[in-house]
């Protein structure tokens, strides 16, 4: 799932709620703190809380209790240029 898919999933108008921590996409629809995709007011679902849970106060294994439903793909790297292109003249 790419980012932009990820935000899709906000939660709100009959979507699902997901959250991605540390590549890991997670279902949190089903809680009732993440009610429309809004976690206390402090988060909206159809992120990367990755940075965020490092100062939640709670601990991983709490997001880590909802279903793992994708995972977050890597962006393409830059494609290098060839040395034969460089040669020719």
């Amino acid at each position: 799932m790419t980012l932009n898919e990820l935000a899709q999933h906000d939660g709100r108008n009959g979507n699902k709620a997901y959250v991605a921590v540390n590549g890991r996409v997670y279902d949190v629809s089903a809680s009732p703190l993440w009610q429309n995709g809004d976690h206390q007011g402090a988060h909206q679902a159809g992120a990367d809380l990755t940075r965020e849970l490092a100062t939640a106060p709670h601990v991983r294994a709490v997001i880590e209790r909802f279903p793992i439903v994708a995972h977050i793909e890597d962006p393409d790297p830059p494609k290098k240029k060839g040395l034969l292109g460089f040669f020719k003249k």
